[in-house]
């Protein structure tokens, strides 16, 4: 469907009061028809996820965007009377819109025309629950509508100006503006100060060396499912887009003793908008200073290797790529699920069902395997009045042997780093 045509098939065509969507994109040099056609399915359903429905798509190939309106004048048209026709409400594009060419289609179209960062935007703005997340998300969307107050008439009410209001306008627009960059920058500190306090929190795991393993990977993999088998946290579970914002952290125990804090963060998706990632930073760093990434993925999805990179990208872009990672692939339980060919495929990886927890004992063993990779077994001589140290051993790592003699007691040992280093005036030289 993806050729210079305008498809509009009458089975989606909305018989429901919900707002009426048309989607609109771009096969652009590069780019397959498959590849769009798999990106406007995915924007689909972004767009019902935020509660509106599609009721048809346009497509347009092209070299390059026109640098007024995206598509070219003569499918500008063809997409307005298309709304027309099936009176729609609102155009989504798949490519991100600048604001000029966001308020020129809005003149020719008629109504709203908005790009897919806004639609994400609207589901996150929805599904924010806790404090952080909620000013996480308005940041957001300020540094998003900063730019665009100009095409609303230059009023954040939205009320369109006329004839005789261009300098009350103008006026209006700075004030406008500075409310927001006001605003912007109170959230921020809003959010340096709950960043603060998170570190202390971090600061005290780090004393009590409890590992920290966090849970990634594409929107609706799976994660809050798999938080769910790991640690019988019981948060709730929903099959839709961008349903965990806010981070939640769990702890079990592994077999060989340690206690392991799992957190579930927000998905990621292709093409993640630069200021949401931004916004999310202080939420993010649960990623970055983790000892391990368990990359959750969907095993029943035919774009499974696809989302696998877009993670990886995002990773990249908040520097938490070095951490390391073990992809584990779920939903195995699901008919047609290839989850154990693609764990055969990348070596080191597993799968799973989170759902129905066959062979999570698989990954659990591996999450252990790859916590101790760097870890080591000393021998330390400790004094023999000092029984806080054998007991601070016995948190730190897992104590292998423990023998007495006349001076002290030799503990073999195994210590992370961190732990090793705590432990150096005691330890015996290999």
């Amino acid at each position: 469907m993806a050729r210079d045509l305008t498809y509009v098939p009458d089975t989606l065509i909305s018989r429901t009061i919900r707002e009426k969507i048309v989607l609109a994109g771009v096969l652009f040099p590069g780019v397959t028809s498959e590849e769009l056609d798999h990106q406007l399915d995915e924007l689909a359903e972004l767009v019902d996820t935020a509660g509106a429905e599609v009721v048809a798509r346009v497509v347009q190939r092209r070299d390059s965007p026109d640098p007024a309106t995206f598509l070219g004048s003569g499918k500008v048209q063809e997409l307005r009377e298309i709304c027309l026709a099936l009176d729609s409400d609102t155009v989504v594009f798949e490519h991100n819109l600048s604001p000029a060419q966001q308020r020129n289609l809005e003149k020719i179209l008629g109504r709203t025309a908005i790009d897919r960062t806004a639609v994400i935007l609207d589901i996150f703005a929805q599904n924010a629950r806790t404090p952080e997340g909620k000013a996480q998300v308005e940041l957001a969307l300020l540094q998003y509508r900063l730019p665009r107050l100009r095409r609303a008439g230059g009023s954040l009410s939205q009320q369109a100006g006329g004839i005789g209001t261009r300098g009350p306008g103008e006026t209006q627009l700075e004030t406008d503006r500075r409310r927001l960059v006001n605003r912007i920058h109170a959230i921020r500190r809003e959010l340096k100060e709950i960043d603060r306090t998170r570190n202390v929190q971090r600061q005290g795991r780090a004393r009590g060396r409890h590992r920290e393993v966090t849970l990634v990977g594409y929107t609706n993999a799976g994660k809050s499912s798999m938080l769910n088998a790991l640690t019988e946290a019981g948060v709730a579970v929903e099959n839709r887009l961008f349903a965990t914002l806010d981070p939640r952290t769990r702890q079990r125990q592994l077999p060989g003793g340690e206690t392991v804090l799992f957190t579930d963060t927000v998905g990621f998706i292709s093409n993640l908008p630069h200021d949401l990632i931004e916004a999310f930073m202080s939420t993010l760093k649960s990623v970055q200073l983790a000892d391990l990434l368990v990359h959750v993925v969907d095993g029943s999805s035919d774009h499974a290797e696809e989302q696998i990179a877009a993670v990886r990208e995002v990773l990249r872009e908040i520097d938490a790529d070095g951490v390391p990672e073990l992809l584990v692939f779920n939903k195995a339980d699901v008919p047609g699920s290839r989850a154990r060919d693609l764990a055969k495929l990348h070596e080191g990886s597993v799968w799973v069902s989170a759902l129905t927890g066959e062979n999570l004992d698989q990954v659990v063993a591996a999450i252990g395997d790859r916590l101790r990779t760097n870890d080591r077994v000393v021998t330390l001589h400790l004094p023999l009045d000092r029984g806080d140290l054998l007991a601070a051993a016995h948190r730190e790592g897992e104590v292998l042997d423990t023998q007495m003699t006349d001076d002290y007691v030799v503990v073999r040992v195994v210590l992370d780093p961190v732990g090793v280093a705590r432990f150096s005036e005691w330890r015996v030289p290999a």
